[in-house]
C-alpha cells in the first residue's frame, strides 16, 4: 500500500518490503531518527526524548491482504495515520525494513523543491551540442544577429535571413539531441525558406527538445566579426534568443570578439558565430529483461 506523496520508491526499497513479507505478515520501511528529539508544551521545551527506538515510518507498505483488509474492518472508524497503525492496533506487528533518504514525502513547497532537485539530479542526462556558421556580406543596408536587425551598410548573404547567430545556435540544439543539423531540417534549396525568420528554425529545434522531455539548462553564443558592432545591441540579443527558446535571460550568454583583423572576418568579409546549448534530457528506462532470462543474459533469434 503506497502514499502517492512519495515518488521515488526504488526497485530496491520495494524488493525489501516483499522479501520481509516472508518472515511477517506486514512489513514497513522505516529510516532510523538522526535529529534530537524534544518535547515540549506551549513553546517552551520540556524534556529530550530517547531517538534510539523511534523510527520514520514510509511507504509502500506490504501486507498479506487477508490480515490487513480484517485489520481495516476492525479498526474502521477509528482515527489512524497509516496502514501500518491499522495492523498495529489490530495486534498484528508489522516488521521493520530499511527505508530510503530518497523517498522522501511531498507535503510542503520545501519538499516539491527538494523534489524537484532529486529528479534533475537522479533523472536527467546533461547534453552539450556545439553549433558554428558563417554568412559573408552582399549588398543591403540590414543585418539579422539573434534575431535583433542591426543597421548596417551591408546585409549578410543567405537563404533565409541568414541570421548566423541563430544559425549556429539552431545547430548546438539540435547536435545536443542527435537530430542532426539546420540543413536537414530545412534544406536550403526549399523554396519555403527563402528569407524566412531564423527564430523559426531555432523554435523547432526547442520544440524537439521538449518533445523529447527535455529542458534547455543554459545557451553560449560567441559572435566573430569586424563589424557591425555587437555590444550596442547584445542586450536586445540576449533577450530575444531567452524568448525563442522559453528560458530565463540569465540563462543566455551573448559575447562578441574579433580575430584580430585575421581571415576573412578579419577583412571584414562577413561574421562566424560559435554557439554551445547545454540541455537535460530524462534518463531512459532500462529494459526489463525476457522472461525467463536474467539480467545481462540476450536471447537468440
Amino acid at each position: 500500500i503506497h502514499d502517492g506523496a512519495r515518488p521515488f520508491p526504488d526497485r530496491a526499497l520495494i524488493d525489501r518490503v516483499i522479501e520481509g513479507l516472508d518472515r511477517a505478515p506486514a512489513a514497513i520501511p522505516c529510516l532510523p531518527l538522526r535529529d534530537t528529539i524534544k518535547r515540549a508544551e506551549d513553546g517552551v521545551i520540556r524534556a529530550t526524548i530517547d531517538r534510539s527506538t523511534l523510527w520514520r515510518a514510509q511507504t509502500p507498505q506490504g501486507f498479506h491482504f487477508d490480515a490487513v483488509l480484517s485489520a481495516h474492518r476492525a479498526m474502521a472508524g477509528r482515527a489512524l495515520t497509516d496502514d501500518a497503525a491499522v495492523a498495529e492496533a489490530a495486534g498484528l506487528a508489522p516488521l521493520l525494513v530499511p527505508g530510503s533518504e530518497d523517498n522522501l514525502k511531498v507535503t510542503t513547497s520545501e519538499d516539491l523543491a527538494a523534489a524537484e532537485r532529486l529528479i534533475t539530479a537522479r533523472q536527467m542526462d546533461m547534453r552539450v551540442g556545439q553549433g558554428f556558421d558563417t554568412h559573408g556580406f552582399a549588398p543591403g543596408d540590414h543585418v539579422w544577429i539573434c534575431g535583433v536587425k542591426i543597421p548596417h551598410d551591408e546585409s549578410l548573404a543567405g537563404h533565409s535571413d541568414a541570421d548566423v547567430g541563430l544559425h549556429a545556435l539552431t545547430d548546438a540544439v539540435l547536435g545536443a539531441i542527435s537530430a542532426g543539423d539546420i540543413g536537414m531540417h530545412f534544406p536550403p534549396g526549399d523554396p519555403r525558406w527563402r528569407g524566412a525568420a531564423s527564430d523559426q528554425f531555432l523554435q523547432h529545434a526547442a520544440d524537439l527538445v521538449r518533445a523529447r522531455g527535455g529542458a534547455i539548462a543554459a545557451v553560449d553564443v560567441t559572435i566573430i566579426c569586424e563589424r557591425p558592432k555587437i555590444g550596442p545591441h547584445r542586450s536586445a540579443m540576449i533577450e530575444r534568443v531567452a524568448a525563442i527558446l522559453g528560458i530565463p535571460s540569465e540563462r543566455v550568454s551573448l559575447k562578441a570578439t574579433t580575430t584580430d583583423r585575421l581571415g576573412f572576418t578579419g577583412r571584414g568579409e562577413g561574421v562566424a558565430a560559435l554557439a554551445v546549448a547545454t540541455i537535460r534530457l530524462p534518463l531512459p528506462l532500462p529494459s526489463p529483461p525476457l522472461p525467463g532470462l536474467g539480467p545481462g543474459i540476450v536471447a537468440e533469434g
